[in-house]
């Protein structure tokens, strides 16, 4: 039994099932939907069919992050049992949460000097998160110590490479992210963005493609041109999607054919409600093992 924490927030978009398999604790993000309060809970408070219909409804979403409170009172549970801490943030590019964790840690180590906390910025998000998580929870089950992992992370987190494109752009309309003519052209022209995860934990537009066929091809050659041993990429590969099953199968059937070494079968799941609330339905996200993204 290891003597140290493994911890995640629920952004990391794995089920619950997957958590607890691998020894993961995870914290709950917050969102609300048409002014009631839920938790990020995995889908148990409001599925995920039902939230992005909400949302293609027209229901109103927001988010709030883990605060400092909630993370002592999280960090606390472990430390009072003797267990030192490693716990992996939702990237800092697109939240503030790894900052509250950070605050919480140096308000815990005064009533805890013996313990250990270690804080990571992850720069990545959804199901991506949830891959570096994964992997993770591989080392610490081949032996890894807690300093050990945290340097692992470090140096290789930036190794995780996050593709995806949306085919609705009303929701990056309705939170700024386009304006209102963009969101027109390209709704009229069927232009499905295309984009990725930056050095900086960042999402950053990559290309504008049109049409639903040519995007998803498109996805996959980036695997090919960017994965680890090319087309003999040996490990995991994730994906998650925001109500648009049938897009994420097909993506993954032609990543199953055209990586043959693959680590067992693409895992396929959703993209979760905090996330979600941002990029509305009709997203497709695509998670593997690569070169680096620094300087890229």
């Amino acid at each position: 039994m290891s003597e140290f924490i493994l911890s995640c927030c629920s952004t990391a978009d794995l089920t619950e099932k997957h958590f607890n398999s691998r020894g993961i604790n995870y914290v709950c993000f917050h969102f609300m939907v048409d002014g009631k309060e839920y938790k990020d809970d995995l889908g148990k408070s409001i599925s995920y069919d039902d939230f992005y219909k909400a949302m293609s409804n027209g229901a109103e979403t927001k988010t709030s992050q883990v605060n400092v409170g909630e993370f002592v009172d999280y960090f606390s549970s472990f430390l009072k049992e003797g267990k030192d801490i490693l716990h992996v943030s939702l990237s800092s590019g697109l939240s503030g949460v790894y900052n509250s964790a950070c605050a919480a840690k140096q308000l815990l180590e005064a009533e805890y000097p013996d313990r250990k906390i270690y804080i990571v910025d992850s720069l990545a998000a959804s199901s991506g998160y949830g891959l570096l998580m994964d992997k993770l929870a591989d080392l610490r089950d081949d032996g890894y110590t807690l300093e050990q992992l945290y340097d692992w992370v470090e140096n290789n987190k930036l190794n995780l490479h996050h593709w995806f494109f949306s085919t609705d752009l009303s929701f990056y309309v309705k939170g700024g992210r386009i304006s209102k003519t963009s969101g027109f052209v390209g709704t009229t022209f069927k232009i499905c963005p295309l984009l990725n995860m930056d050095e900086n934990g960042k999402l950053t537009p990559q290309q504008k493609v049109r049409g639903k066929r040519r995007v998803i091809s498109l996805i996959v050659d980036k695997m090919k041109n960017h994965a680890i041993k090319d087309l003999e990429y040996s490990d995991k590969c994730y994906i998650s999607h925001s109500a648009f099953n049938t897009e994420a199968q097909e993506v993954a059937r032609l990543i199953e054919e055209s990586f043959p070494n693959l680590k067992n079968k693409v895992e396929i799941n959703n993209v979760g409600t905090t996330i979600g609330s941002h990029t509305g339905p009709g997203t497709v996200a695509l998670f593997f093992w690569g070169d680096s993204r620094k300087n890229r």
